[in-house]
């Protein structure tokens, strides 16, 4: 392989849009969502919500090393995951933090959306 074609490859993976690791769980009276985003600081990310969806981005700003790379597994770019929200979710009750390069939303329930014990009346 000529070093062009190295150089190539690595200015293509610097242009990478990484869709990040994600796990999504139904806890805690509504769901929990967490996402994989090291070497993220957190003001590198943005999270978007519109109508259904769900748009989270991030940029790594930790500098890549110079020289000739013998491995480079750890792929350059910018995070991009899209969800779609279910009716269920309260759209205004959505808390973001960032924990050791995983980012961690947790969604609430809609009031309608949450069981509710119906009273029986007599006549």
């Amino acid at each position: 392989m000529a070093n062009t074609d190295i150089q190539k490859k690595e200015a293509d993976a610097q242009e990478q849009r990484i869709r990040p690791l994600s796990t999504i769980c139904e806890c805690d009276g509504g769901v929990q969502m967490q996402v994989e985003m090291p070497g993220v600081p957190k003001d590198g990310i943005d999270i978007q919500v519109d109508n259904d969806q769900l748009r989270i981005t991030g940029k790594r700003t930790e500098p890549a090393p110079q020289g000739r790379y013998i491995l480079r597994e750890r792929p350059r770019g910018s995070y991009f995951h899209a969800f779609t929200l279910d009716e269920t979710i309260d759209r205004s009750n959505i808390e973001a933090t960032m924990e050791r390069g995983v980012l961690t939303l947790k969604m609430k329930l809609s009031e309608a959306a949450k069981p509710r014990k119906i009273e029986v009346k007599s006549k």
